[in-house]
């Protein structure tokens, strides 16, 4: 694995673990005890976020992945390095203001459909030449 491809993968957890790390800190401040998953509006919105972040990861790693084994490593941590721009921006954007998400959702997306158009450009040119 390309160490940049690690690194943005590095990152993209300790993004998901700040996320976790802050619904242990709305939980405290807002009184939701768990296993409880709503209450206080600013903690579902954290809560949210972390759910968010965690789902659209789910997708955003393997496609991280295949893009950077069928294709240029280098493109691939770009892209990613994007997503994980987005996707943090989105967190702030969410916990403050729902509402003002929607940039950082949009970029995240488009850096998701970089690294899903580079995997299957690479997966194509690899069939092609088999």
């Amino acid at each position: 694995m390309s160490p940049l491809i690690a690194l943005v993968t590095l990152l993209t957890v300790l993004l998901m673990s700040g996320c976790m790390f802050a619904v242990g800190l709305a939980r405290a401040r807002h009184g939701v005890k768990a296993p409880a998953t709503s209450g206080h509006p600013d903690f579902e919105r954290v809560f949210r976020t972390q759910m968010n972040t965690l789902e659209a990861s789910v997708m955003f790693l393997p496609a991280l992945w295949v893009a950077a084994s069928v294709g240029d490593p280098r493109w691939a941590a770009g892209f990613g390095a994007l997503w994980l721009v987005g996707r943090v921006l989105y967190a702030i954007t969410y916990i403050g203001d729902a509402n003002r998400r929607g940039p950082g959702f949009v970029i995240g997306l488009l850096a998701l459909s970089a690294l899903l158009v580079q995997g299957g450009w690479g997966i194509a040119r690899a069939l092609l030449a088999a």
